[in-house]
């Protein structure tokens, strides 16, 4: 089907934001973008600033029925965690279909067009699997189409329960329907569910493979995971260096920090997504950095567990390309996600100007879809998967900015609730704020979270 856009403003690839831009496709496809084009008025007039369909990098659907729980006592990220693998025991393939299917909603009213879902509640409570073993990756799979979203299922390898100075520990609890035996067994899991020649498991999903991290990974167990995301072309995500006790535990069992061991290990290269690496020290950014890792950076869930002031800017100096994530759902705002990133480096350094919103824009974008394996993906030019966003210009937040900063007026002042009209591979899902293939979102989270937490 071939489509017309016509939009006051867009922000293209090399020209910054450009004034009445003619935007057509072909299909899933942008065709044409033409910038001062004359007026089109068979063509659909897009107000305020256009943008690329932002790409959530760093996802667990399932932690959305945290919101507002966690916060009644102050408690620490172990408390936190705690609770969330409460939430997991409860799952099952139907119940995860249904929430998901609502916070992928979510996602879409926000502008998310693509989704990198972290995957870790594999088996029955118990640690049984399912007649299907990938029955709960299936349920988020048709959650994802069900709400109009692409998203790279990234399938975790998650074997212990944790790693303290005696060692590795045993998974226990909700924990064990997380686990697979070993490295290989997780291996043959992933395989059974059939990506084809191009690592996709639907035209809308894409197969991707996760480590959880070192402290649930031991490191001989790795390398079946990075075999088979060679084997696929697939891209390869691991939480690290999230707190500073998985360093202390990781240097007192292998004698090195998460980066290092992920090195040695031959983990990290530039489809490998490191998600937090908020204490890293110089060696570890020499590492990162000279494995072209993509670094994704999560701020209002790092906020919210205290973790720490994530170092974006020494990151990106390294040489990691930045992405973003919602994570913990604590909110589910990307464009939050991005100033959250200068913010905090103007916390941590007390001056101002660190990244600029086209940057920020840019790993919530290109960036972001590349490092889920989705490189035609990110950006308004012909070739690019027709994703597009709408940020209003004349919202409560964002009025009375001048036109010629429209970019930084959506980066710094603009909110989810600003997003307008999204397009997802040239197919309306988000028209005038509303989701036209979940038509009552609210609604659907709280009977859906209300299920879970019963």
């Amino acid at each position: 089907m071939t489509r017309r856009w016509f939009a006051d403003l867009a922000w293209l690839p090399g020209q910054g934001v450009c004034r009445e831009v003619l935007i057509e496709a072909d299909g899933d496809h942008f065709t044409t973008v033409t910038p001062a084009a004359p007026s089109a008025p068979d063509a659909e007039h897009l107000r305020g600033l256009t943008l690329p369909g932002l790409a959530n990098a760093h996802s667990h659907a399932f932690h959305r029925a945290l919101r507002g729980t966690t916060q009644a006592d102050r408690g620490t990220f172990w408390t936190w965690r705690e609770r969330m693998y409460e939430v997991a025991g409860r799952l099952d393939p139907d119940s995860y279909l249904a929430l998901a299917r609502a916070v992928y909603a979510e996602m879409a009213l926000a502008g998310i067009t693509c989704v990198g879902e972290f995957h870790y509640v594999h088996h029955q409570p118990g640690g049984t699997p399912y007649a299907d073993p990938n029955a709960m990756g299936r349920a988020l799979i048709q959650a994802a189409a069900e709400a109009g979203l692409r998203i790279t299922l990234l399938d975790t390898c998650y074997l212990a329960g944790g790693l303290d100075t005696t060692g590795v520990l045993p998974l226990a609890g909700p924990q064990v329907r997380f686990g697979d035996g070993d490295g290989s067994g997780w291996a043959v899991r992933a395989e059974a569910f059939g990506p084809d020649h191009r690592g996709l498991l639907a035209p809308h999903a894409m197969a991707g493979a996760a480590i959880h991290s070192v402290r649930a990974v031991p490191p001989e167990h790795m390398h079946p995971v990075v075999a088979w995301t060679a084997r696929h072309g697939a891209p390869l995500h691991i939480h690290m260096s999230e707190q500073r006790a998985e360093n202390e535990a990781c240097r007192a069992v292998y004698g090195v920090s998460p980066a290092r061991l992920l090195y040695d290990e031959d983990v990290l290269g530039p489809r490998t997504t490191v998600v937090h690496a908020t204490h890293v020290g110089a060696a570890d950014l020499e590492v990162l950095g000279g494995s072209q890792v993509f670094a994704c950076l999560c701020p209002t869930t790092e906020r919210d567990l205290g973790d720490g002031l994530a170092p974006a800017r020494p990151l990106a100096a390294a040489g990691c390309t930045l992405t973003l994530g919602t994570d913990s759902h604590a909110v589910i705002d990307m464009l939050e996600e991005a100033r959250g990133v200068e913010y905090a480096e103007r916390l941590g350094r007390r001056s101002r100007g660190h990244f600029t919103a086209e940057t920020l824009l840019q790993a919530a974008t290109a960036a972001g879809h590349t490092s889920l394996g989705w490189p035609d993906a990110g950006q308004l030019a012909p070739g690019a998967r027709a994703d597009l966003v709408t940020v209003s210009l004349d919202s409560l937040r964002t009025a009375g900015a001048p036109g010629d900063l429209a970019l930084e007026t959506a980066v710094f002042a603009a909110s989810a609730a600003d997003i307008g009209t999204v397009v997802i591979d040239g197919r309306d899902v988000v028209r005038d704020g509303d989701h036209l293939l979940v038509p009552d979102v609210p609604a659907e989270l709280a009977r859906t979270i209300r299920a879970v937490l019963a």
